[in-house]
């Protein structure tokens, strides 16, 4: 892989708790424990040990994701503020903290990197 642009934002997603109990056997299919913590810019959040979030959790941040992305506003979304949401999985069990973190770059589609290759 050839990560060739800056991203716009940092994505930091943290296990606050769960719905139900207080243990994640026989409860998360995914493992996932409180305090647990995944970030990236552009590609699915990662723990520090390269394991990938939740595929269903993942569905629910893409669109927080993309939102703030397009100048979105998270507490617009019943955010707690501008770059900070709670979310539950699908599954009704965990519940995850995402945060946003800007880093200054320029956006992808109004810097124009967007281009065709063939042209």
């Amino acid at each position: 892989m050839h990560k060739w642009y800056d991203e716009e934002y940092e994505f930091t997603v943290e296990v606050t708790g769960f719905v139900r109990g207080n243990k994640t056997e026989r409860y998360c299919r995914n493992g996932e424990e409180i305090g647990d913590t995944y970030k990236c810019t552009y590609g699915c959040p990662v723990n520090q040990d390269g394991e990938g979030i939740c595929s269903k959790s993942m569905m629910m941040l893409y669109p927080l994701m993309e939102a703030v992305r397009s100048g979105g506003d998270l507490e617009n979304l019943g955010g707690d503020d501008k770059y900070t949401k709670t979310i539950v999985c699908p599954d009704g069990c965990v519940m995850f903290k995402l945060t946003v973190k800007p880093l200054g770059n320029e956006n992808f589609h109004k810097g124009a990197y967007w281009d065709y290759p063939d042209e």
